[in-house]
């Protein structure tokens, strides 16, 4: 029987399927691999404080694992193909061990959840992201031989009250949720249909969690949610207050009340929107020392008739006028974005208002990708993918070039100066070398000395590479 989340399951019997699988094979291993957007990674640390309590600890050995929960993306193609393949890996792997339970979490489930456990038979369970406090029973109901689903999306869920289990941490930097969903209907966007309605988090609660964090040692923490800009705690969507005897968070307050946990506690966010994004909230960020000079402001497209085709809900010139308020409100911020080659009638010209938006803003860095027809979606629906692969990729090439040649100068630019660095740890490329990051999110690496990962220091950056500064710690 499906566990679709309409019909009730006798869950003291699943309960009894999973305490008796345990005691026979002691404890349980979990293995979570995660796909996509930073919120994916929040939620699989989530899953595996949900999981703990159930009595599974994590392993990252795949032979060693006796359950596997992907936690998928469903934005691009290429990501569910990477999906699917890790998918048939393990369903060859259940060969050896047949008690093997694998299940795919997230923005797939839902789409695809009738593909994955009938038709190609990859996968025991689907787990949809509001449904993961349901996971050690959907586990216990595929130790009783069944196969297991729960996709239904919530409008309250935001697990304000768990306490995720920092997976693959490095112990100084954190990512905190302060809401789930998106009310955005970009028309080349599934996540609305995969994440459900937006619904922002206790702002008590992401306090708590946050000084939590510092209390532990960590010194960085990242504020996610797919729009934050539009955080809003007892507020409607017309701004109206629900409940007048409670207090009232946007995002700007929001982050004011996490940046003052500690000064030492640095505050980044992750993404914001365009079209919400206030002149509040950049006062707020420039207020404060410890919230980092660098905002995520995906564009998309140049074009004020594409961006209409997208949905996005603002033009070229209200765009550029949130840049302009950027720059004269925190005149030293960095900037980075996402970029859509090729959407549905995408004109030369209007790719060429890309670039020549590019050119004008001098992003410090982007996130550029040929535009991948996604299923369920509005454009989907209503426009034809008429541009082809070679032109999508030109294009796409084109702007890669520009954004090369912007960010090494924006590198280049922080050459020559000192910067307060947050240090994470040793270089990649060198056991004699430490990295960290400037408020601008720049990455720079520098002589170990005696500093220790987690202190700030001072760097004074003497060269760089194309996205990389070189520098030497100045003795304070």
């Amino acid at each position: 029987m499906l566990h679709d989340g309409n019909k009730v399951i006798d869950e003291s019997r699943q309960g009894e399927a999973i305490m008796t699988k345990t005691s026979e094979s002691g404890e349980r291993k979990l293995l979570i691999e995660s796909y996509g957007c930073q919120m994916n990674f929040s939620d699989s640390e989530i899953v595996a404080s949900i999981m703990g309590e159930a009595g599974f600890s994590t392993t990252r050995d795949a032979e060693a694992a006796d359950v596997v929960l992907i936690n998928t993306c469903a934005i691009r193609d290429n990501a569910e193909q990477r999906v699917r393949g890790r998918l048939q890996f393990f369903k060859n792997l259940k060969k050896t061990k047949p008690d093997m339970v694998v299940g795919v979490l997230g923005c797939m489930a839902e789409r695809l959840r009738e593909k994955l456990l009938e038709q190609e038979q990859l996968v025991d369970l689907v787990v949809g992201p509001d449904a993961y406090r349901d996971l050690p029973n959907l586990i216990g109901q595929v130790d009783s031989g069944q196969k297991a689903v729960n996709v239904l999306l919530s409008r309250e869920e935001t697990y304000a009250e768990i306490a995720p289990v920092r997976l693959d941490s490095n112990g100084i930097t954190a990512f905190i949720s302060i809401m789930r969903g998106c009310d955005n209907m970009c028309s080349f966007c599934v996540v609305p249909f995969t994440r459900g309605r937006e619904r922002s988090r206790d702002p008590e609660s992401i306090v708590r969690e946050a000084q939590e964090l510092f209390d532990q040692g960590y010194r960085e923490v990242t504020l996610l949610g797919q729009n934050v800009d539009s955080y809003k705690w007892n507020l409607t969507n017309k701004g109206e207050i629900k409940d007048p005897e409670k207090e009232t968070v946007n995002f700007a307050q929001l982050m004011e009340k996490v940046a003052l946990v500690n000064p030492d506690l640095r505050v980044r966010f992750s993404t914001s929107h365009p079209k919400d994004m206030t002149d509040d909230v950049l006062h707020t960020m420039a207020k404060y020392e410890n919230i980092c000079k660098y905002i995520h402001l995906p564009v998309q497209s140049g074009s004020s008739e594409v961006l209409k085709k997208m949905n996005r809900g603002y033009t070229r010139e209200w765009y550029l006028d949130r840049i302009a308020a950027i720059n004269r409100i925190m005149p030293d911020c960095a900037i980075s974005t996402d970029i859509i080659t090729g959407f549905c009638g995408e004109t030369e010209e209007q790719h060429q208002e890309t670039l020549s938006l590019m050119a004008e803003v001098r992003y410090d860095m982007a996130f550029m990708f040929k535009y991948s027809e996604r299923p369920r979606t509005l454009a989907e629906r209503k426009y034809e993918d008429d541009i082809t692969e070679d032109v999508k990729g030109r294009r796409l090439r084109e702007v890669i070039d520009l954004q090369m040649e912007c960010g090494a100068e924006r590198t280049k630019a922080l050459v020559g100066k000192t910067h307060r660095v947050l240090v994470e740890g040793t270089s990649k490329k060198s056991e004699d070398q430490l990295f960290g990051r400037t408020t601008y999110n720049t990455v720079i690496v520098f002589p170990k000395g005696d500093i220790k990962p987690g202190q700030y220091v001072d760097v004074h950056a003497h060269d760089c590479t194309s996205v990389t500064l070189l520098g030497e710690v100045v003795p304070s």
